[in-house]
């Protein structure tokens, strides 16, 4: 027994509804990839449900590809048919295409952030996985790229500065070896200085003396003697003064 003409009108029972949106679905995704790999036609598939869920099928890879070749086909087409288009036409078209890409911008944004994967199937979830692989694998080169970068211009500053260190220090050594160097030239002209002076003053006293009077001189050292003798004897005690031969 074959099968009944269904009428084609709206379901009102809405759970017989979703559950015939669900098989009239699976059936047309299903006859969208065998009209591709059959026919080897690019087929881009976008339903939305009557809650506003989004089911979609690209055979391509990128659904993006086939959604701007078609935009590019209809804009031509439209072109095509007016030869000279109102300039408001131009315009509202271009902002029908720029919205539509944008749209999958937005989508394919929220998709890389991990929100609204329940519509994707597993071949564009594999797509997605290797898309984010090989923006990690990028970031973490550049990364590591910027990190050894750093590193070099570090060496290169440590570098620079321990020379910098060498060469201080090296002059400060320089200075105090130029220091010590004047200082004991310093302490040697001293001690000239004061080796000169006590050999010169007994020689200039006696080459003051050659000139006077032996007698004079005499004198003057009897009566230092007679000084001298007088303020010793001042100091002793009276016992000590007694001549010798009491």
């Amino acid at each position: 027994m074959g099968r009944g003409r269904v009428q084609l009108k709206k379901i009102e029972n809405m759970v017989n509804r979703q559950v015939t949106f669900s098989k009239r679905r699976s059936g047309l995704l299903k006859k969208a990839h065998e009209i591709s790999v059959l026919c080897d036609a690019e087929v881009a598939l976008i339903v939305f449900s009557s809650k506003g869920k989004l089911y979609e099928y690209s055979s391509d890879p990128c659904m993006e590809r086939i959604l701007e070749r078609y935009e590019r086909y209809s804009y031509a087409e439209r072109k095509i048919a007016a030869n000279d288009p109102p300039q408001n036409e131009n315009w509202t078209l271009e902002h029908a295409k720029l919205k539509a890409r944008f749209e999958v911008l937005q989508r394919n944004q929220r998709n890389f952030m991990g929100e609204e994967l329940d519509g994707l199937s597993i071949k564009e979830l594999q797509n997605l996985e290797h898309q984010l692989d090989s923006a990690l694998k990028h970031i973490r080169s550049r990364k590591n790229q910027l990190m050894h970068e750093s590193i070099s211009e570090l060496n290169k500053k440590d570098k620079a500065l321990q020379e910098q260190n060498n060469l201080l220090s090296k002059k400060i050594k320089e200075k105090e070896k130029v220091a010590a160097q004047q200082a004991q030239l310093e302490r040697h002209s001293d001690d000239i200085d004061h080796l000169t002076s006590s050999v010169l003053v007994p020689l200039q006293l006696e080459t003051l003396n050659i000139g006077g009077s032996l007698q004079g001189t005499s004198d003057g050292r009897d009566n230092e003697a007679t000084t001298t003798q007088t303020q010793a004897n001042s100091l002793l005690p009276p016992w000590m003064l007694r001549p010798m031969n009491e």
